[in-house]
Order: structure tokens, then C-alpha cells, then sequence
């Protein structure tokens, strides 16, 4: 990657789903840091699967076949409000971060008779210049090339390859700490998204890189865990890495933990931490806040604003967190808001809406006038749960 590439990484600017699961048609634009906010089963997830998918379109284990494969094929993806018009859509505005290069990227399908997923539309645009669209007439001599996107046919992807790098970039983490503790029940499954080979993933970083940025990790998890005063990677006597945390106590020198004794928060929080640092596309994030304290989670904002100011990397993420979104320096813009109706979710910033406006110069906090926003109906309910 070119130094240029470096200072001026490429974002997703917008999104457009059309039947895509839990919606039927959104388009919203995107900033360089985006909340998700919105009840249990809102498609908070689901938002954040379009660009997974996008990611396995390119990825040399993936492509268009296997990613629909693994969402468990079109008709688990597509919207149930889906009637009339039953493609499946997804289209993505990328720009750079000084807006001098900008892509679009269109994508439709569905499935043919024999109920395998086929291309319906495929288009490439750079600056204005389209560069794809298909279906072409090679496509209509030949059906069976519908089965594969340009994306990841490397004789043909050679004009947009950038826009191929930067989907292949896009990182999702959702470290679950049991799978991490336990690595054998993910052998096998690379850039395992839960932390199955994350302890692989460190060990595999070269030994300078690896050494800094665990120096840095460190001293950033003091604020969380005081006790912690070293951190390293050490492989046992089989090879398998193990992160070893040293803890200050009343014994002078201390004594050494590995991460099958840290706490589930320790392992999000440098999970987080680890990934932030690594890499420089898209990271997408599912509720960053879980098993952290609210302290904790009152400043993973500002980390990330830091971060992005390093790195320009842009951040995705879901939550439910009050905590999270007290911070003052989130922007309207940068909250999008999810509706669950009838006929599939309605995503819309924040930004909108005037009463959100009006109570936040009234002196109340983000988390104060979005929760109600977004809160489920009925959510009362639940406490007579014990006397039914």
C-alpha cells in the first residue's frame, strides 16, 4: 500500500439495503464513526452483516457463492417483507477521507429455478466512470458467469482492485471469551471474528510490532485493571501462544496470570484494543461495552476519536449502552437510530429529528433523549414474568 493510501484511507460514505433481512429499504449516509442504536432485534447485527458480506465477497475463502452459503442461502437473507420485488440489493458509496477518489459499488441477486444464488446486476463506478455492469453479453451467452462476482475474478478485477482491498480490509470483532480461553473449539477457522485464533493472530504479528503494541495495550488496560504491570505472549511446550498478564500484589515480584484466569472484561477490552491498532480498514463492532464497566465504557469514545485521528479509520459499531453514548463529543450524525416496523426496519440519524435537538440544548445527555427513542414497547412486561 502506497504511503498515499496510508494518509488517506478509504470509508464507506453511504448504504443502500433493498430486502436485505430486517430491511426492506434504507439508504443512509455514513460518518466516519457510526452508533447503532436500536431495541433487541432491530437488524442492529444484521446492518452490520452488509459489510461482512461485502468482505466475503473478496475473501480467498469466500466469494459470492459461500457468502451466501454461510447466511444460509437467499431466502434466509432476504427481507420477509419482501413481495413484489424479490431481489435482493446492496449498493455502497466509498470515499477517501479528502474526497478526491470516489467508488460505488452495486450489487443484486436472487436465486434461479434450481434455487442457486444468481447475479442479477452488478456495476463498478469510479469517479463517475462505470467501469462494470452487468449483465454484459458475455453473461447472456454464458448464464453460468451470473454465479460470480468481478470482485473476485482476478482476471477482470485489475481496474477496481483498490476497491477490492479496502473490502477485504473491513475487520468484525465480537471476541467471546470462552472461545479464546478454549482455542481448540475453533481449530481450523481463520480471523476468527469470536477470538477463536486470536491468540494466533498476536503470535503471528511481527515480534516489534507485537512487543509495542501490547506495551501500549497495557498501559491503557491500567485504567480498567490497576493491578496489571506487564503483558506478553509466550508459547507453551506444545507451541500454542498463551497472553500472560503479570499482577502487583503483596508479593514483591508479583505474580503471572494467563488468559484462561482473566476476566471476560480484560479479554474484551484487549481485544478491542488489539484490533483498533491493527490494520487500517473499516472495523465493525457489536456492542463494545459488554462486560466492561460503565466507567470503561464512558470513554471508548473518545479512544476511538484518538484512533481515528492516527489512523483515519473509520468505526462501526452497535450498542444498548447509555454509558457510551453520555459522551459529547458524538455528533447527531453520527447516531443512526433503528425503527422496527411492519414492513422491516427504518434507519435514520439522529440528526433528524428536532425534539432530539431541542432536549439536548435543554441540557439532557444523548443516552437521556435516545433511549426513549428506541426503547421497546411493552418493555414493562417483562417484570411479570415471575407471577405468570
Amino acid at each position: 500500500m502506497s504511503t498515499r493510501e496510508k494518509k488517506e484511507p478509504l470509508r464507506f460514505s453511504s448504504l443502500r439495503l433493498k430486502n436485505w433481512k430486517n430491511f426492506a429499504d434504507i439508504d443512509v449516509a455514513l460518518q466516519n464513526r457510526v452508533f447503532l442504536v436500536g431495541p433487541n432485534a432491530s437488524g442492529k447485527s444484521n446492518f452490520l452483516d452488509a459489510f461482512r458480506f461485502l468482505r466475503d465477497l473478496t475473501s480467498p475463502s469466500g466469494g459470492f457463492q459461500e457468502a451466501i452459503r454461510r447466511r444460509g442461502g437467499v431466502s434466509a437473507i432476504r427481507c420477509l417483507a419482501a413481495r413484489r420485488y424479490p431481489d435482493i440489493e446492496i449498493q455502497v458509496d466509498i470515499e477517501s477521507c479528502q474526497p478526491e477518489t470516489r467508488w460505488r459499488y452495486e450489487l443484486a441477486f436472487n436465486q434461479d429455478k434450481q434455487r442457486r444464488p444468481s447475479i442479477r446486476s452488478e456495476k463498478v463506478v469510479r469517479d463517475e466512470e462505470v467501469l462494470v455492469q452487468r449483465p454484459n453479453k458475455d453473461d447472456q451467452e454464458d448464464p453460468a458467469r451470473l454465479t460470480q462476482t468481478y470482485l473476485e475474478q482476478v482476471n477482470v478485477n485489475r481496474p477496481f482492485r483498490q476497491l477490492v482491498s479496502f473490502f477485504q480490509s473491513i475487520q468484525y470483532l465480537h471476541i467471546v471469551p470462552q472461545l479464546v480461553r478454549e482455542p481448540d473449539r475453533s481449530v481450523g477457522r481463520l480471523h476468527d471474528p469470536f477470538g477463536g485464533d486470536f491468540l494466533e493472530q498476536i503470535a503471528k504479528t511481527p515480534t516489534r510490532t507485537r512487543v509495542a503494541r501490547l506495551a501500549r495495550i497495557q498501559r491503557a488496560l491500567q485504567v480498567a485493571v490497576p493491578q496489571l504491570a506487564a503483558i506478553e505472549l509466550k508459547r507453551d511446550e506444545r507451541g500454542s501462544p498463551h497472553l500472560r498478564g503479570k499482577y502487583q500484589h503483596w508479593r514483591p515480584q508479583g505474580a503471572w496470570q494467563t488468559e484462561e484466569q482473566f476476566s471476560d472484561g480484560t479479554l474484551r477490552l484487549l481485544g478491542l484494543l488489539w484490533v483498533v491498532m491493527e490494520g487500517d480498514g473499516p472495523v465493525l463492532l457489536e456492542e463494545p461495552e459488554l462486560s466492561l464497566h460503565s466507567e470503561v465504557v464512558r470513554y471508548l469514545p473518545q479512544m476511538f476519536a484518538r484512533v481515528q485521528r492516527r489512523t483515519g479509520r473509520q468505526i462501526i459499531l452497535s450498542t444498548h449502552s447509555p454509558d457510551l453514548l453520555r459522551d459529547e463529543g458524538i455528533g447527531l450524525d453520527e447516531v443512526l437510530l433503528l425503527f422496527p416496523r411492519d414492513e422491516g426496519t427504518d434507519v435514520r440519524p439522529a440528526a433528524q429529528f428536532a425534539e432530539i435537538q431541542e432536549l439536548l440544548e435543554g441540557g439532557l445527555t444523548l443516552a437521556d433523549v435516545v433511549g426513549p427513542q428506541t426503547r421497546p414497547d411493552g418493555a414493562e412486561q417483562l417484570s411479570l414474568f415471575g407471577s405468570l
